[in-house]
């Protein structure tokens, strides 16, 4: 039996209407296919509804016997299916999240505390990984997206810019360059430098931007966290460049952070699978996300 719930809901308004006409004027239909509708329904169920005459439309014992049974499986589908909307609409359920490590310290936390204001029903989880293990998690599906430094070149990932992030100078406030406004690649010919390893988003650019400009400098440490970059630097182990997202420097220190000149960028980006959608729930927080700031040195 292929009955559709078209032929039944325009069955159910041909009884309330008591009329083919009417019935068709309150669903949008013409009054031929409206008689369509409910002549494929008898057909399909082997017995006859309605009793047409030229002036009434009556049900008949079985049509009255259907449209009760009809009438409550329809309000039952109803409910089942607003309450499925209404959870879309307030977005409920579990979002796991991966980001690089300063983006995961900087930008995520300002996220979780958005997320639970506006959406108290979304239970947001982050993970903090390096850069390589974010991609790997995205694409595995272990997480329902990744916040990255691009540009990537994975094209099973659909990535959204988000935030335009630069580099700056950090060093001890002694340091001779440290009393400069801003501090030009080039300076830093010669000079000792802890930097994040090659895990990092960061690293590549770093070494491109100084091979772009010639600068031969000594890199003394590699390191894997930025507090530990910071550490060395207080220690006047070396000075470093950094993404303003690594910022601020940790309070009660002598450290300070200069800006680097000419400008070079990189992109926070948003990546997810092509081949997934996003539930609801995920919807909403990579919204939120969207509303970052253009520029990091705006965040607050």
């Amino acid at each position: 039996m292929n009955v559709t719930l078209r032929q039944l809901r325009v069955f159910i308004e041909v009884a309330r209407q008591e009329s083919f006409s009417r019935a068709g004027d309150e669903i949008g239909l013409t009054q031929s296919a409206v008689s369509r509708c409910v002549r494929e329904l008898e057909s399909e169920i082997g017995l006859k509804l309605i009793d047409r005459t030229t002036r009434e439309v009556q049900l008949t014992d079985v049509g009255t016997n259907l449209i009760a049974s009809v009438s409550r499986l329809l309000r039952e589908l109803d409910e089942a299916l607003r309450e499925i909307r209404e959870i879309g609409e307030q977005r409920r359920g579990r979002v796991v999240v991966a980001a690089s490590p300063t983006v995961a310290c900087r930008v995520m936390p300002q996220i979780i505390a958005a997320c639970g204001k506006q959406f108290p029903f979304v239970t947001l989880g982050l993970r903090d990984d390096v850069q390589s293990d974010v991609v790997r998690k995205v694409k595995s599906g272990e997480v329902d997206f990744g916040v990255i430094i691009g540009p990537h070149g994975a094209e099973d990932l659909i990535s959204e810019p988000v935030m335009i992030d630069s580099f700056c100078f950090v060093a001890r406030a002694d340091h001779p360059l440290a009393a400069r406004t801003e501090v030009s690649w080039r300076a830093l010919e010669g000079a000792r430098l802890v930097l994040l390893d090659h895990a990092s988003g960061s690293r590549p650019l770093i070494d491109a931007v100084l091979a772009e400009h010639q600068v031969s400098a000594q890199i003394v440490q590699e390191l894997g966290l930025t507090a530990t970059v910071f550490g060395l630097v207080e220690a006047g182990v070396g000075a470093s460049v950094l993404p303003w997202l690594a910022l601020p420097v940790p309070a009660d220190t002598s450290l300070v952070a200069r800006p680097l000149v000419p400008r070079a960028e990189r992109t926070v980006e948003l990546v997810r699978r092509r081949d997934r959608s996003l539930s609801p729930a995920a919807e909403a927080v990579w919204g939120l996300i969207r509303q970052l700031p253009a520029r990091a040195e705006d965040l607050g």
